[in-house]
């Protein structure tokens, strides 16, 4: 099954409460900081929500 690596590369500041929850959600603590998780379809609508804030790219097993 394919992982996806995301990586925060933009602030928070300035988004709505809901998309800094979201990044949160997804691991995300510091800025620049890589987290690996599954793609699942509830993965991929978390990382649609902040697309502009996250770089995403997919690793093969």
């Amino acid at each position: 099954m394919t992982k996806l690596r995301i990586t925060w590369v933009r602030s928070g500041i300035g988004h709505p409460q809901s998309q800094r929850r979201t990044i949160q959600a997804l691991g995300l603590r510091k800025l620049n900081q890589t987290v690996e998780h599954m793609d699942t379809p509830a993965m991929r609508g978390m990382i649609f929500k902040v697309k502009h804030l996250v770089r995403v790219e997919e690793v093969n097993e």
